[in-house]
């Protein structure tokens, strides 16, 4: 991995409402890396995800990027936000659509990032005719049509069952592989942040903070063989525990519930 596409300092975001949602977020993404954001609801994880793409602004502190510009971003909501009107090969057309890029032109690119996530014979297809988990797919090959330097996932798969889940995590690692894409992943599972990822960044809440990093050196590619592995175990292990100790935090700052 090579230096950092990104670099967060000092980061804090209030929003209008009055409430600070991060404050004091420092991070350094590095080029190639598959970085997941982990930790309970309400502590940034998504809104540290949105200020790096851009889609809000910092409240204090900086964002700056290795070559002064913001690459190529792809982002996957948690949702797949997908137009029902039309079908899969124009959902995907989207961002090129909207950069004045003709159909004609467009077709090898969405062919391409269809045949990734393995829909290239559902070109045709709508959303009503998908299941859960194709829709998601067709949300990240919308995302990959742009061939992004750094794709950015927010929670994409948590309302999937577990075997449709398994799978795209595995796909998402594949296609990172095969693109060479900085990944960052926004989930609630210690196992599927262990599973997917170099390094697991623990969030503490309220205001979001990071108290914790885990490298996971397991090599890649990962498989069913990892999530069988003593090393996953003990990874998982950390990561829960970290991921306890910052509820801990949070509770300790807020009183815990009743």
């Amino acid at each position: 991995m090579a230096g950092p596409v990104v670099t967060l300092r000092a980061i804090g975001k209030t929003f209008t409402s009055g409430t600070l949602a991060i404050d004091g977020l420092n991070l350094d993404v590095s080029e190639g890396e598959f970085l997941s954001f982990l930790g309970p609801s309400g502590c940034g994880k998504s809104t540290a995800l949105r200020l790096i793409a851009g889609l809000i602004e910092p409240t204090s502190g900086t964002v700056d990027w290795r070559d002064g510009a913001r690459p190529e971003i792809g982002f996957v909501f948690q949702e797949p936000t997908l137009m029902p009107w039309a079908n899969v090969f124009d959902n995907v057309y989207l961002p090129l659509r909207l950069r004045h890029v003709s159909r004609a032109d467009a077709r090898g690119q969405i062919e391409a990032a269809l045949s990734l996530v393995g829909l290239g014979d559902f070109t045709s297809a709508y959303p009503r005719e998908l299941s859960g988990g194709m829709k998601m797919r067709v949300s990240i090959a919308r995302a990959l049509v742009l061939k992004p330097a750094l794709l950015l996932l927010d929670e994409p798969f948590a309302a999937l069952d577990e075997i449709t889940r398994l799978k795209l995590n595995d796909d998402v690692l594949r296609i990172k592989a095969e693109l060479g894409t900085t990944v960052i992943f926004v989930t609630h599972s210690v196992y599927e942040s262990v599973y997917l990822s170099t390094r697991v960044v623990v969030f503490a809440a309220r205001p979001g903070r990071i108290v914790s990093m885990i490298d996971i050196a397991a090599p890649m590619p990962r498989t069913e063989a990892f999530r069988l592995s003593q090393d996953y175990a003990e990874y998982c292990g950390q990561a829960s525990g970290a991921l306890q100790r910052a509820i801990g935090l949070r509770d300790s700052v807020h009183g815990a519930l009743p």
